[in-house]
């Protein structure tokens, strides 16, 4: 069974980065918390703080980031020492453990749909963070006045940096006169969503800024620019204008026409 034993009060959960991701399982997590599990997820240490400000409900397990054990084999030890033996992997690849995509579903899912399918989720669950998290409105409105100078004038904001490239887009699209506002590294990955809310527009590349707005169902006029093929896109429940990539790499175009 690819569902967690329900007997067991404590369940741990394996998907120690990236944050993106972390933000797709968040709902898998809650659902468990619902039903009475303590959760205990293992996460890269300077994650930590701003995760457990956002899910208290979550035993964060800090773990030293590596280019190796890091990803499963260190956070299955962690586990063990806090008593915690019912642990669900939520990778859909990991190199050294070839038995993530021999699973039926591999082949036909997208990866975030991958790990509801492999949780014995509903999918549609993935639409109800809003339930799973708690947003520091004193932050938010801390950044939203170092970043939003002028309230009067609408602005654009953007998230064009991908885990593997940075992409662009033709400004022409955004009207004269607006600002655009580009997040950086200010504060935490939430700090920003008072500045997201209040936006005309956003213009995103996958990351866990354009889950955060898909998966919040944020009333914003949406832009996205793909990066990667059908497997490794995130499926959106909300309206998205797609943009194209000029850049997109070979690799990432698997259906290809006449």
């Amino acid at each position: 069974m690819n569902t967690s034993n329900s007997n067991d009060k404590k369940l741990g959960i394996i998907q120690t980065r990236g944050f993106g991701d972390i933000v797709i399982a968040l709902p898998i997590a809650y659902h468990y918390h619902q039903q009475g599990r303590e959760i205990y997820w293992p996460v890269c240490d300077h994650w930590c703080e701003q995760l457990d400000a956002m899910a208290s409900w979550i035993n964060w397990v800090p773990v030293p980031v590596d280019s190796g054990s890091f990803f499963y084999d260190t956070p299955v030890e962690f586990l063990s020492q806090l008593g915690v033996t019912d642990i669900l992997p939520l990778y859909q690849a990991l190199s050294g453990h070839p038995e993530f995509t021999l699973e039926a579903y591999f082949q036909h899912t997208s990866f975030d749909q991958y790990k509801y399918i492999r949780a014995g989720v509903p999918f549609i669950k993935k639409w109800s963070l809003s339930e799973c998290i708690h947003r520091n409105l004193d932050r938010e409105q801390t950044l939203f006045n170092q970043k939003v100078t002028d309230p009067t004038v609408p602005y654009v904001v953007t998230h064009l940096r991908g885990s593997e490239q940075t992409v662009s887009y033709d400004p022409a699209i955004i009207p004269p006169g607006w600002n655009v506002i580009d997040i950086d590294d200010t504060g935490w990955v939430t700090d920003w969503l008072g500045v997201i809310s209040r936006a005309e527009a956003v213009i995103m590349t996958d990351s866990c800024f354009a889950n955060l707005v898909d998966q919040l169902q944020l009333p914003v006029e949406k832009y996205f620019i793909p990066q990667h093929h059908i497997g490794l896109t995130p499926v959106h429940g909300s309206d998205w204008i797609w943009l194209p990539n000029p850049k997109l790499k070979p690799q990432s175009v698997i259906f290809k026409g006449a």
